[in-house]
């Protein structure tokens, strides 16, 4: 089963000052963290404020092949974690899937305005549940991106 995700945003590790992408399940309260590289972060933080560069970048020319090869609404998903490293698949039609960063896809989906899923199983596995209010889960959040590291997330 794939679950629908919101993007919270970026957010930095407090230890490194690594950029994260925080994301949430849209029909609940767990949350996702994936340590990702500074210029997907910078990718991702440049489509949610809606800055339109001069020039198209990589992102933004990947979003216009897409239209012009007929599949502007491809289906992002994040499909697994493989020694700690996060994985997914863009489904841009029945029998056409590209494998993808949940970085790379999050950065696209933005942009073209589609929801990014995930498997249930890794988020049952990855996710953070929160239960507090709205306000307190952001910051019981914060608190744990301060306390956490990559390796972490390794078996």
């Amino acid at each position: 089963m794939v679950v629908a995700l919101e993007v919270v945003g970026i957010r930095l590790d407090q230890i490194s000052q690594s950029p994260i992408l925080l994301l949430k399940e849209s029909e609940g309260r767990r949350h996702l963290a994936i340590w990702i590289g500074a210029s997907e972060a910078a990718s991702i933080a440049q489509a949610i404020d809606d800055v339109e560069p001069p020039r198209p970048l990589t992102h933004d020319l990947f979003v216009t092949v897409l239209g012009e090869l007929g599949c502007p609404s491809p289906q992002m998903v994040i499909t697994s974690v493989t020694d700690g490293v996060w994985e997914g698949e863009i489904r841009l039609r029945p029998g056409h899937v590209v494998q993808a960063r949940p970085s790379d896809m999050v950065a696209l989906a933005v942009r073209l305005g589609v929801t990014v899923g995930c498997h249930e199983e890794v988020l049952e596995e990855f996710g953070i549940l929160l239960d507090e209010s709205p306000q307190d889960e952001v910051e019981r959040f914060k608190e744990f991106l301060d306390h956490v590291s990559p390796d972490d997330f390794e078996d």
